[in-house]
């Protein structure tokens, strides 16, 4: 079942609480996000696109995950 864009926003939120983010998307399976954090300064992007991809909890994962594409921006507050 495809995830829409409120269900992403909640299990990010959940590890981000005081993070913006911008969820984008309309066929709940092709999404975008944006994600600034400052748990995300000092970090590269590998490490805070990691940070996220856990937050999503394995909804990416395999041939049986609910979402098939995140573009996926993250940075530290500026």
């Amino acid at each position: 079942m495809p995830m829409q864009a409120r269900e992403i926003e909640d299990l990010l939120r959940a590890s981000f609480p005081d993070a913006a983010i911008t969820v984008e998307g309309n066929d709940g399976v092709h999404m975008a996000a944006m994600v600034i954090d400052e748990s995300f300064r000092g970090k590269n992007r590998v490490q805070q696109q990691r940070a996220v991809y856990a937050a999503l909890k394995g909804k990416m994962d395999g041939s049986n995950g609910e979402l098939h594409a995140l573009a996926l921006t993250t940075k530290a507050p500026e």
